[in-house]
């Protein structure tokens, strides 16, 4: 049945190709093109990285694919020897999967440092990638942070025996999903990412976050099996977790030589050779034939890789229908083909803390992760002018996705374009991380803010090393680095002047918890300067004062979150804070549509007021891509309101959904939609329309039976077997949706979704069920309705306040 269905797919990519010769595509195997030339058909929107396969670029007519500038930079050949030995790489997995512990045998291997310290800071020094004093002693990552090394890297064909040197940028990201803005803005700007899981937990929640964060910006990713020396490690069963749970195609390049206790080593299924960490800290790499053992195991898993990829790869497929054994270096071209696509990851395996695994790794990351021109980007050109209007509404539509869009080329003569992707407060001022995507940055340059118009001179630029760093005199494309001393925001995007380019920024979720914050004993300047610079440096911290308590109300995506913040205000700025009770997040939507009909008249003597706007107001879905779930349309036609007074409409609108009339918490999930209105040539203006915008909204608010909404968390409990039924019970007892449980040896993981409002105080319960040996993590799910009995009472309450 595998080869009948193979052979059918066969048959069907055999046709494909003959329409690719007749539209001059080309689908030779990436290792026989040109080295001038770029290795996948790509297509990208909005500056976000779209790999495509040939044959999905046929689907496309050709008035649909992404316009090129007039005069598109060429890459040099000097270009392209640098850039075919760059590469940008993100570290992101669940918490304690080890990100931070590889990484800093990365860091050892490369010999960007001389010693090896642990997480947690046991020896008083601590990981070097966790520079914060918070990280050190919680154990945990609460920073994304940048280096860079070079390796000698392996050729993946014939071995140490022919060794390339590599320049590779890592950022290593937090787990926890309180710090989720982290890996965004990373994976916003990286080329690819090491997923690193556990072998003995694997895919976990926040493995499916990262899993979708990596989909949302087309990251290709190496999946890394790490912690190999644990009781119960179970490769094999992380690799279908991927395939399951994550939905990639996804296959074991290595096997591990024993588990557990005797974990020692790995076998390329590539090279089909054994390879051994010896030495000091397992520095020396000695390669062996693979023990006779494990050779039957080895050819089967050989063959599962070759089966994965004829799914994926139609070169590999013919290899297969043909019953003939792909050579390595085809192999090596296909897996490299189909993980640049975005189609496969291959799987590899190690133990960080072991010193296991890790130099083959790197390797890894240099054969099969793309370079920096092997993904296309594109900018949006501010100065180009929007098609005319005279279209027909088909056309003018296609055109506008596409009608300001441009490539970006990492040419080092291009005109320059960089995007500002973090900020920090440094010890010199702020600290602008940058991801440099065409044009070279040099030190004393003058460089315009898109956003602002603003141009700025770069005072110092430097190349970061987690907490430390190193001055250098410019940056090249395809580069990551750092400037001082230059005012912008997150997202901002950085040009030479010479274009009007901006890059598009990145996803930022919404706020699920508050407390409210107030300073112990009397304010000082510092405790709103903390509060302003943790708001630029992370846009998911949010403050805004109660108009009705006049407190500070901080925002963010946990307790955790806030806590951290709470803390570092503390430590950094001299500020010991008190905090309230946690608030969550309740939002309210409309359930069915309502009509508007709604005049403002005022008059007291004089010019008076008049505005009169009619529509309707209906439920709005949530946009996956933007995350947008309030939207305002204009229908108004024949000039009965004129055009410079629906702006104040929308401000009406805007001003109405703050705070809805249930339960005063802000509304979400609907589309106010202008019809028609009424206007006097004397009384009106924008402050009427926006107060008849607001008294319409409420007005309708009332008729579209409104609904208060609370946020559920998808939860993911671990703990010994023997406390399973005791936990659910515990889930249960708080209102909680069990939806998956799987057990594993002596171990147990239950995935449920339950309200924020019900899980506070969950930490301490689930310690004293399990005798302090259970653990979970949370993040935020969705949206739903509260209980009739509960919107009843929280309406009440609303209404009893607003009397005080």
């Amino acid at each position: 049945m595998e080869r009948a269905r193979l052979f059918s797919r066969s048959v069907h990519a055999l046709g494909r190709r003959n329409i690719s010769s007749r539209a001059t595509f080309s689908l030779t195997p990436k290792s026989s093109f040109p080295r001038s030339s770029l290795r996948t058909p790509l297509l990208v929107i909005a500056g976000q990285r779209r790999h495509a396969s040939a044959a999905a670029a046929l689907k496309k007519p050709a008035s649909q694919s992404t316009p090129a500038p007039a005069a598109e930079a060429q890459l040099t050949e000097q270009d392209l020897s640098r850039l075919l030995k760059q590469r940008n790489i993100g570290i992101s997995a669940h918490i304690d999967s080890g990100k931070t512990t590889l990484t800093e045998r990365v860091l050892y291997y490369t010999g960007r440092i001389r010693e090896i310290h642990e997480v947690r800071g046991r020896d008083a020094v601590g990981a070097k990638m966790d520079s914060m004093e918070l990280e050190r002693e919680k154990g945990i990552t609460i920073q994304s942070a940048a280096t860079f090394c070079d390796w000698e890297a392996s050729d993946p064909v014939v071995g140490a025996e022919k060794k390339s040197s590599y320049a590779i940028n890592i950022i290593d990201t937090p787990g926890h999903v309180d710090f989720t803005i982290e890996v965004e803005r990373a994976l916003r700007v990286l080329d690819g990412a090491v997923l690193v899981l556990c072998a003995v937990s694997g895919v976990q929640s926040q493995t499916i976050t990262v899993d979708r964060q990596m989909r949302r910006y087309n990251v290709p990713r190496i999946s890394f099996v790490n912690k190999m020396d644990r009781a119960g490690a179970n490769p094999f069963r992380i690799v279908n977790q991927i395939r399951q749970k994550l939905r990639m195609p996804a296959a074991a390049v290595q096997i591990p030589i024993g588990t557990e206790d005797a974990f020692k080593g790995i076998v390329d299924l590539v090279r089909m050779k054994a390879i051994y960490n010896e030495g000091i800290k397992g520095v020396d790499i000695r390669e062996d034939v693979i023990p006779a053992d494990l050779l039957p195991l080895a050819n089967e898993k050989r063959q599962e890789l070759i089966e994965t990829l004829a799914d994926v790869d139609d070169t590999i497929a013919d290899f297969y229908l043909a019953e003939e054994e792909p050579s390595p270096t085809e192999l090596v071209a296909a897996i490299r083909r189909a993980t640049i696509g975005l189609k496969f990851s291959p799987v590899l395996m190690g133990s960080a803390i072991k010193n296991t695994g890790v130099q083959t790794l790197l390797d890894g990351v240099c054969a099969y992760l793309p370079n920096p021109s092997e993904s296309e980007v594109t900018a949006i050109d501010t100065t180009k002018a929007p098609p005319p209007s005279s279209e027909s509404a088909e056309g003018a539509k296609e055109k506008d996705s596409s009608w300001n869009k441009v490539r970006l080329t990492p040419a080092s003569a291009a005109p320059l374009v960089g995007l500002a992707f973090k900020l920090e407060e440094g010890r010199f001022g702020q600290l602008t991380y940058m991801r440099m995507y065409q044009g070279t940055l040099r030190k004393g340059a003058m460089i315009t803010n898109v956003r602002t118009g603003k141009k700025i001179k770069v005072p110092r630029l430097v190349r970061m090393h987690s907490n430390d760093m190193e001055d250098v005199a410019e940056i090249g494309p395809g580069e990551i680095c750092a400037m001082f001393g230059v005012e912008c925001s997150s997202g901002d995007t950085f040009t030479d002047g010479a274009t009007g380019y901006s890059m598009t920024s990145m996803f930022v979720p919404e706020p699920v918890i508050s407390l409210s914050i107030k300073p112990t004993g009397t304010e000082t300047p510092n405790f709103s300067r903390a509060l302003n610079r943790f708001q630029k440096e992370d846009p998911t911290f949010r403050v805004h004062i109660d108009s009705e308590s006049q407190e500070t109300i901080i925002s963010g995506m946990g307790e955790l979150h806030l806590d951290i913040y709470v803390e570092r205000m503390k430590r950094e700025y001299g500020v010991a804070c008190t905090t309230g009770k946690p608030r969550v997040a309740f939002r309210e939507t409309v359930t069915q549509r309502a009509d508007f009909s709604y005049t403002h008249k005022k008059q007291s003597g004089g010019a008076g007021q008049f505005g009169r706007v009619v529509g309707y107001i209906e439920p709005m879905e949530k946009d996956e891509e933007t995350g947008e779930d309030i939207g305002f349309e204009n229908e108004v036609t024949g000039g009965n309101i004129p055009a410079g007074y629906i702006p104040a409409v929308e401000k009406g609108f805007n001003d109405a959904i703050e705070k809805g009339t249930l339960s005063g918490h802000p509304v979400s999930g609907v589309r106010f939609v202008l019809t028609d209105g009424a206007y006097h040539a004397v009384d009106s203006s924008e402050l009427a329309f926006r107060i008849a915008a607001l008294g319409a909204f409420r007005e309708a608010y009332n008729k579209s039976r409104p609904v208060i909404l609370e946020p559920i968390m998808a939860v993911e409990v671990v703990a010994p077997v023997e406390f399973q039924g005791t936990v659910i019970g515990g889930l249960n007892q708080r209102r909680g949706t069990i939806v998956d449980t799987e057990v594993r040896d002596d171990e147990f993981t239950v995935s449920a979704e339950v309200a924020l409002n019900d899980m506070f105080g969950y930490a301490s319960h689930l310690r004293g069920m399990t005798q302090g040996k259970g653990e979970f993590s949370m993040e935020y799910s969705k949206h739903v309705p509260v209980l009739p009995n509960v919107q009843i009472d929280m309406v009440k309450e609303y209404e009893k306040s607003k009397k005080q």
